[in-house]
């Protein structure tokens, strides 16, 4: 009875979301100016903060600063921005150009997208990352809530439901794999291999997947959030809470090609229990993971971040993007309930976004840590005429 009740707190039963800025004594004015200021440098800023680009009237991409490429990850991000900030004409640009440029109509990915484009639309690869569809299809869900559907390719809810569609069912023809293990239940990292990204998984979004996708997959969905909730519990250190960026499907690092290790792919972690706990108070062991790795980094300069093992063990390395991670532990402190969650809020607070070569996935993962620090991070439920 405990867990139904604690379940029954989360945004989605409720309606309400928390604004931890308000808490550390910021006022709605200074909140709302904060998240205008932020999306005007991603989106309209000067070249030095900007990762959006508008191309003609009706296409535009996120562009990875680092590797100069447009990647599903970084268009997905974008689209859940829009959607969030209610800027209906940059997500409808992203989609056109995402659906022009990067969906795959021939060979074994097919219907799938393929994860990386050079600016002028051409394929660096024919291979689909599965975090970008994901994304896609919950980015899509909400615009269809929160807008409407228009004519194809803008018949949003139909859209997201192809793509999930896909992502369960392809292979069954004998052409291509589909992009989850159907018999555990667990995301891969890629289609055509048998272990996992534990940054990929995102309970909280499979629970409305199993709402609005075709009711023949709806039972999947549900499956597939309790498997990744617990695929998570094995997969973060018992002690550190740190994540490697690939696991076996048992939870161990998959060290294979160096990344079993605590680096960039696993700061999303953090960011997507406190999302899960925060809309659907998702597991209590979400409070327990996020105070372990707040406590983790609480003695560690941002400007010194590293490479860890899972255990907690320094490399040499340096983090490529410790803006990304100090912004994903503050997210955490929607889950966590340790006497310095509120201090991750404020470090956050007065930490700015990052400019430079190398800004693309700190600022995404920075804007997404703003939304839903502030409350803004939302499910748009089926729009109600």
């Amino acid at each position: 009875m405990t867990n139904v009740v604690r379940k029954l707190e989360g945004s989605f039963y409720t309606g309400e979301y928390r604004n931890l800025f308000k808490e550390i004594g910021k006022t709605d004015e200074e909140i709302h100016q904060r998240i205008k200021d932020n999306w005007e440098q991603l989106f309209n800023g000067d070249e030095d903060t900007r990762i959006y680009h508008p191309v003609g009237d009706d296409l535009g991409y996120m562009l990875d600063t680092g590797n100069l490429d447009v990647r599903t990850e970084g268009m997905s991000y974008g689209m859940m921005m829009a959607v969030q900030m209610d800027h209906r004409d940059v997500f409808d640009k992203l989609w056109k150009w995402t659906y022009q440029n990067m969906y795959m109509t021939e060979g074994e990915n097919a219907g799938y997208f393929a994860w990386s484009c050079q600016p002028d639309g051409k394929k660096n690869a024919y291979g689909p990352a599965p975090d970008g569809e994901e994304f896609f299809a919950m980015a899509l869900f909400f615009a269809s809530h929160r807008w409407g559907d228009g004519p194809e390719p803008f018949n949003y809810s139909v859209q997201a439901k192809d793509i999930l569609r896909t992502c369960l069912h392809k292979g069954e023809d004998g052409v291509g794999f589909p992009m989850w293990n159907t018999e555990n239940k667990l995301i891969k990292f890629i289609p055509n291999c048998e272990f996992s990204d534990p940054s990929y998984h995102l309970p909280h979004f499979y629970e409305l997947f199993a709402l609005w996708a075709y009711e023949e997959d709806c039972p999947f969905w549900m499956e597939a959030s309790k498997a990744s909730r617990e695929y998570l519990k094995i997969s973060c250190h018992p002690e550190t809470g740190l994540a490697p960026e690939y696991a076996y499907y048992d939870g161990t690092p998959n060290n294979e090609r160096g990344y079993g290790h605590f680096f960039s792919d696993a700061y999303r972690v953090a960011a997507n229990i406190g999302l899960d706990y925060e809309w659907f108070r998702g597991d209590s062991w979400e409070t327990e993971e996020a105070n372990k790795l707040q406590a983790f980094f609480a003695d560690k300069d941002p400007a010194d971040y590293r490479r860890y093992t899972i255990a907690g063990e320094p490399f040499e390395e340096k983090s490529l993007h410790p803006v990304g991670l100090l912004a994903t532990n503050a997210m955490a402190s929607l889950a966590a309930d340790g006497p310095d969650r509120l201090k991750w809020v404020e470090l956050f607070w007065n930490t700015p976004v990052r400019t430079g070569v190398r800004r693309y996935y700190d600022n995404c993962l920075y804007f997404f840590s703003l939304l839903a620090l502030s409350g803004n991070y939302k499910i748009w439920m089926p729009f109600k005429p």
